[in-house]
């Protein structure tokens, strides 16, 4: 399969020194950005964004250290904090002429989200949010042997050298493992797609690794400075999970609501990648918060 999605044009967009970005660009009218997650790349993306791209600007890029963007070397903690890649999406944003923008994030790119609505408030205008918890909450959930679901987190908070090792030594392994246990429709992740995904995962472990060691260090203390000071999302906030609450030990809705003042909670039938097996209702959920 192409990694492209079909009908949008592609760029490369410098969002900071030395770092530039991978993005799809189609439609126009108000910008969304969609952000990709683990293990993917923007084209998760490719059944939502001709819906979308009717009404709106639509921006897919690859996150830094994913896919086509640039990989940068990790010089310390905010190579990849969530604050460092939020940064990268409101000049992501800004260069292609949009200072104010819709944002919807897929877990890797929903904590982005979240950083980006609370670091600037007047720049995101929506944030949807698809099964993820912030940051302080993720690792409180993850207790006793529930929390082996959770044991990628662990590994890759390592310091650096080992995780990268051991995932370098059998990437389409440890990559491919999420694809198969995240999703409920395996068919919605169809070969060509999986491939795609298994290549570009590959070739980046370190920057990947680097990404989840940061959510355990930096990303975790700019999140408790947030969280303690009572910031709170002050944009519309739809947030889509599965029944992680139940399966974990918390109330989810209530969680949420330490976070966002205007939000929408909904949990989904559908597996982890909801874009791909669900796309229908990622579109109309995007559609309802738009309008909000």
């Amino acid at each position: 399969m192409s990694s492209v999605i079909t009908g949008l044009e592609y760029r490369r967009v410098p969002v900071a020194e030395g770092v530039s970005l991978n993005v799809a660009v189609g439609g126009s009218g108000p910008a969304v950005v969609l952000l990709h997650g683990f293990p993917q790349t923007h084209l998760m993306w490719r059944h939502v964004v001709a819906d979308l791209a009717e009404d709106h600007t639509v921006i897919c890029p690859d996150l830094r250290g994913y896919g086509d963007s640039d990989h940068p070397v990790e010089d310390g903690p905010h190579t990849y904090a969530k604050r460092t890649m939020a940064a990268d999406v409101v000049a992501l944003a800004r260069a292609l002429g949009h200072e104010r923008f819709a944002l919807a994030g897929h877990d890797r790119g929903a904590l982005v989200g979240i950083r980006a609505g609370l670091d600037h408030p007047g720049t995101v205008t929506h944030l949807a949010v698809l099964d993820v918890l912030p940051v302080p909450e993720m690792w409180e959930a993850l207790r006793g042997v529930r929390g082996a679901v959770g044991f990628h987190l662990y590994l890759m908070a390592q310091p650096p050298g080992l995780p990268e090792a051991m995932i370098q030594a059998a990437p389409e392994e440890f990559f491919g493992h999420f694809l198969d246990l995240w999703a409920n429709s395996p068919e919605a992740i169809p070969a060509p797609v999986r491939g795609a995904y298994l290549k570009a995962c590959a070739g980046a472990v370190p920057s990947i690794v680097a990404d989840y060691r940061a959510s355990a260090g930096i990303d975790l203390e700019h999140d408790l400075v947030d969280r303690d000071a009572g910031n709170r999302l002050g944009m519309p906030v739809t947030v889509l999970q599965q029944d992680w609450g139940a399966a974990l030990g918390y109330d989810a809705a209530a969680l949420w609501g330490r976070w966002a003042e205007d939000l929408r909670h909904d949990t989904v039938g559908c597996g982890h990648f909801m874009a791909e097996e669900d796309p229908g209702l990622v579109v109309e959920e995007l559609r309802t918060l738009l309008r909000r």
